[in-house]
């Protein structure tokens, strides 16, 4: 038997965590000198502390370790734990995979002109939400804020003053339009309210993948941000698959400098 501090020379395993896995009985010493507390340990342990070190490396934590390491466990468990950490890993070097993508736009952009881009874009999933909703044909953009004035006027009839997130703006024509615009306005709610013939209550549906960059200034000069982030959409290989939205983090209901205005743009996408 070698003590404590012998084994870990011979494991290449520190002391502490050898007592660390004594503690969660992971790898308990075969013999404890009670006089002394020594921890004693077999050669013949090594073979599992080498299975616990070879997991340890896969990613898989101490608990999962531990749960790995039971002489109950069936083959078909085993298995399932292993697809779980292969899917969890598959998700991981995805995204590192993105952000290495994002890195190299960046780089290839500074390196041409000299400065970084004024619009930053992410991809990003957004979540389902509960919205109070009207969708019309209006004759131009500017008379969306007429259909705000409706729906907050009607959810102050229902008792809410004010919205759980930021309001929304949702693009339904296929294409730009200068006036008869296809659009809807959205408020977000946590309340269970009735809706009316103009003002609809439903979950507004989540996107899986969203393309997105935040422009800050007033709502006529957007347009360069719609280019920026459409040119990114294109050239990275993506395909726009719904209408745009437009969320507003800070609105006309925050401030009355248009220049503060902070709009989040967000196109639904995917590989072609």
């Amino acid at each position: 038997m070698f003590k404590i501090g012998d084994f870990s020379k011979l494991s290449r395993i520190s002391v502490k965590a050898l007592r660390y896995y004594d503690e969660i009985g992971l790898l308990k010493p075969v013999k404890v000198d009670h006089g002394t507390g020594y921890r004693y340990y077999s050669a013949d342990q090594l073979p599992r502390l080498n299975y616990i070190i070879a997991l340890k490396y896969l990613g898989l934590s101490l608990e999962e370790i531990a749960t790995l390491i039971k002489d109950s466990l069936t083959p078909a468990q085993i298995r399932e734990i292993f697809m779980i950490k292969r899917a969890e890993l598959k998700q991981r070097l995805n995204e590192e995979q993105q952000r290495l993508t994002r890195v190299e736009e960046l780089l290839k952009y500074f390196t041409k002109e000299g400065t970084m881009p004024d619009y930053q874009v992410t991809v990003k999933n957004i979540d389902p939400q509960t919205i109070a909703s009207i969708r019309a044909v209006l004759p131009t953009y500017g008379d969306v804020g007429k259909l705000f004035e409706e729906v907050f006027g009607y959810l102050g009839s229902q008792g809410i003053t004010r919205p759980v997130g930021p309001t929304l703006f949702i693009g339904h024509d296929p294409e730009f339009k200068e006036q008869d615009v296809d659009v809807e306005i959205g408020v977000p709610i946590d309340k269970a309210i009735p809706g009316t013939g103009r003002v609809k209550i439903y979950e507004l549906h989540g996107m899986e993948q969203a393309a997105c960059t935040v422009y800050k200034g007033p709502y006529e000069d957007i347009g360069e941000a719609y280019s920026a982030l459409m040119a990114w959409i294109e050239s990275n290989g993506y395909q726009i698959t719904g209408p745009d939205r437009e969320l507003y983090l800070t609105s006309p209901a925050d401030t009355s400098d248009p220049a503060e205005y902070v709009t989040e743009i967000q196109f639904p996408i995917e590989k072609t």
